[in-house]
Protein backbone atom coordinates (compact mmCIF):
# COMPACT_ATOMS: atom_id res chain seq x y z
CA UNK A 1 0.00 0.00 0.00
CA UNK A 2 1.24 3.12 -1.12
CA UNK A 3 2.28 6.07 2.00
CA UNK A 4 -0.47 7.92 2.76
CA UNK A 5 -0.83 11.87 2.14
CA UNK A 6 0.87 14.04 4.84
CA UNK A 7 -1.45 17.20 6.10
CA UNK A 8 1.83 18.87 6.15
CA UNK A 9 2.79 18.89 2.81
CA UNK A 10 1.29 20.39 -0.14
CA UNK A 11 1.20 22.65 -2.69
CA UNK A 12 -0.82 25.61 -4.65
CA UNK A 13 -0.73 26.36 -8.24
CA UNK A 14 -3.31 28.69 -9.85
CA UNK A 15 -2.98 28.94 -14.00
CA UNK A 16 0.41 27.12 -14.12
CA UNK A 17 1.90 29.83 -11.62
CA UNK A 18 3.09 28.21 -8.76
CA UNK A 19 2.26 29.86 -5.55
CA UNK A 20 4.00 27.69 -3.71
CA UNK A 21 3.54 25.46 0.08
CA UNK A 22 1.23 26.52 2.48
CA UNK A 23 0.52 25.10 5.93
CA UNK A 24 -2.80 24.96 6.15
CA UNK A 25 -5.83 24.44 3.73
CA UNK A 26 -9.89 24.97 5.24
CA UNK A 27 -13.03 24.68 3.34
CA UNK A 28 -12.49 21.93 0.97
CA UNK A 29 -16.37 21.63 1.03
CA UNK A 30 -19.52 20.27 -0.96
CA UNK A 31 -23.18 19.79 -0.08
CA UNK A 32 -26.11 19.84 -1.61
CA UNK A 33 -29.13 21.30 -0.29
CA UNK A 34 -31.91 19.47 0.78
CA UNK A 35 -35.32 20.61 -0.40
CA UNK A 36 -38.13 19.25 1.41
CA UNK A 37 -41.56 18.20 -0.46
CA UNK A 38 -44.86 17.59 1.07
CA UNK A 39 -46.83 15.40 -1.18
CA UNK A 40 -50.76 15.85 -0.63
CA UNK A 41 -52.48 12.92 0.85
CA UNK A 42 -48.73 11.42 2.03
CA UNK A 43 -48.54 12.45 6.33
CA UNK A 44 -46.46 10.27 7.14
CA UNK A 45 -43.44 12.08 5.69
CA UNK A 46 -41.71 14.58 3.62
CA UNK A 47 -39.95 13.89 1.04
CA UNK A 48 -35.89 14.76 0.75
CA UNK A 49 -34.53 15.78 -2.86
CA UNK A 50 -31.25 16.89 -4.00
CA UNK A 51 -31.53 20.80 -4.83
CA UNK A 52 -28.57 22.98 -5.90
CA UNK A 53 -24.88 21.64 -5.11
CA UNK A 54 -22.54 24.43 -3.47
CA UNK A 55 -18.80 24.88 -2.70
CA UNK A 56 -17.40 26.23 0.40
CA UNK A 57 -14.80 28.61 -0.01
CA UNK A 58 -11.11 27.34 0.14
CA UNK A 59 -8.71 29.30 3.37
CA UNK A 60 -4.76 28.85 2.81
CA UNK A 61 -2.41 29.74 5.16
CA UNK A 62 1.34 29.77 5.46
CA UNK A 63 3.99 31.44 6.78
CA UNK A 64 5.17 35.08 4.75
CA UNK A 65 8.09 34.68 2.57
CA UNK A 66 9.38 35.96 -0.88
CA UNK A 67 6.28 34.50 -2.71
CA UNK A 68 4.20 36.20 -0.40
CA UNK A 69 3.97 39.51 -2.77
CA UNK A 70 3.57 38.32 -5.89
CA UNK A 71 0.41 36.66 -4.23
CA UNK A 72 -0.67 40.18 -2.72
CA UNK A 73 -0.45 41.55 -6.04
CA UNK A 74 -2.42 38.68 -7.71
CA UNK A 75 -5.52 40.08 -5.75
CA UNK A 76 -4.73 43.29 -6.13
CA UNK A 77 -5.63 42.75 -9.63
CA UNK A 78 -9.30 42.42 -8.94
CA UNK A 79 -9.79 46.12 -7.32
CA UNK A 80 -8.37 47.06 -11.02
CA UNK A 81 -10.51 45.48 -12.90
CA UNK A 82 -8.06 43.28 -14.27
CA UNK A 83 -8.28 40.08 -12.94
CA UNK A 84 -11.80 39.59 -13.00
CA UNK A 85 -11.73 36.65 -15.11
CA UNK A 86 -12.12 33.37 -13.48
CA UNK A 87 -8.85 30.88 -12.87
CA UNK A 88 -8.28 27.27 -12.79
CA UNK A 89 -6.24 26.45 -9.09
CA UNK A 90 -4.71 23.00 -7.98
CA UNK A 91 -3.40 21.92 -4.62
CA UNK A 92 -1.56 18.81 -4.33
CA UNK A 93 -0.98 16.82 -1.64
CA UNK A 94 2.23 14.94 -0.86
CA UNK A 95 3.47 11.73 1.07
CA UNK A 96 6.87 11.71 3.21
CA UNK A 97 8.65 10.94 0.20
CA UNK A 98 7.55 13.98 -1.64
CA UNK A 99 5.51 11.90 -4.09
CA UNK A 100 2.15 13.30 -4.99
CA UNK A 101 -0.91 11.39 -3.68
CA UNK A 102 -3.79 13.45 -3.91
CA UNK A 103 -4.49 16.65 -6.14
CA UNK A 104 -7.88 18.79 -6.62
CA UNK A 105 -8.47 20.84 -8.94
CA UNK A 106 -10.94 23.83 -8.86
CA UNK A 107 -12.33 25.66 -12.10
CA UNK A 108 -13.98 29.11 -12.08
CA UNK A 109 -11.48 29.75 -9.34
CA UNK A 110 -11.36 34.01 -8.11
CA UNK A 111 -9.59 35.50 -4.72
CA UNK A 112 -12.32 36.25 -2.15
CA UNK A 113 -10.11 37.46 0.75
CA UNK A 114 -5.87 38.52 1.55
CA UNK A 115 -5.45 38.57 5.08
CA UNK A 116 -1.56 39.69 5.63
CA UNK A 117 0.60 38.84 8.85
CA UNK A 118 0.16 40.93 12.12
CA UNK A 119 3.58 42.03 13.19
CA UNK A 120 4.84 42.45 16.61
CA UNK A 121 7.81 42.81 18.50
CA UNK A 122 5.98 41.43 21.53
CA UNK A 123 5.50 37.87 19.99
CA UNK A 124 7.93 35.66 18.84
CA UNK A 125 5.33 33.95 16.48
CA UNK A 126 6.20 33.42 12.86
CA UNK A 127 4.30 35.75 10.83
CA UNK A 128 1.53 34.20 8.19
CA UNK A 129 -0.59 35.38 5.69
CA UNK A 130 -3.94 33.94 4.47
CA UNK A 131 -5.20 33.44 0.94
CA UNK A 132 -9.39 32.46 0.55
CA UNK A 133 -10.81 31.70 -2.53
CA UNK A 134 -14.11 30.76 -4.26
CA UNK A 135 -14.94 28.34 -6.81
CA UNK A 136 -17.75 27.02 -9.25
CA UNK A 137 -16.90 23.19 -8.56
CA UNK A 138 -14.24 20.08 -8.90
CA UNK A 139 -12.79 18.80 -12.23
CA UNK A 140 -13.09 14.97 -11.99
Amino acid sequence: MPDPANSLRFNVVVDGLELGSFTALDGLTAEYEVMPYSEGGENSFIHQLPGRLKYGNVKLTRPVDLQSKALGAWFGLLAKGVGGQRHTATVVAFNDNSEPVAEWTFMGVWPVRYAGPGLSTESGKVATETFEFAHSGLLG
